[in-house]
């Protein structure tokens, strides 16, 4: 049964357009070059409610897939030279593992 992991990450008041930018033109291109966009469902900003935060959703076939993503991702050196660059902008971070229920569509 897939999995989904639901990131929440809090900005810092005044740090979404730098975000935004570093997203654009660095984590993106390393996230697709890398393969990595193959499990991303999408990202999100937030409009209403707790303001000042990056959603993004992904599908995984398995724990295991989802470890091994992981564990491939944070080996990648490109991509961990935009996530140094992306820390100070975020104060917090919420991870969520979601099933999916057993009726209705599927991402």
């Amino acid at each position: 049964m897939p999995i989904y992991e639901k990131r929440t990450y809090d900005i810092v008041v005044g740090q979404m357009p730098e975000v935004i930018r570093l997203y654009k033109e660095e984590g993106w291109p390393v996230l697709v070059a890398g393969g990595y966009a193959e499990h991303l469902v999408g990202y999100f900003t937030s409009d209403t409610g707790r303001l000042h935060q990056l959603v993004h959703m992904w599908r995984f076939d398995d724990d295991a897939d989802r470890r091994a993503f992981w564990s491939g991702l944070f080996a990648d050196d490109d991509f961990m030279k935009f996530a140094v660059q992306i820390r100070s902008c975020i104060s917090a971070q919420d991870v969520q593992l979601l099933n999916p229920a057993p009726w209705g569509p599927r991402p």
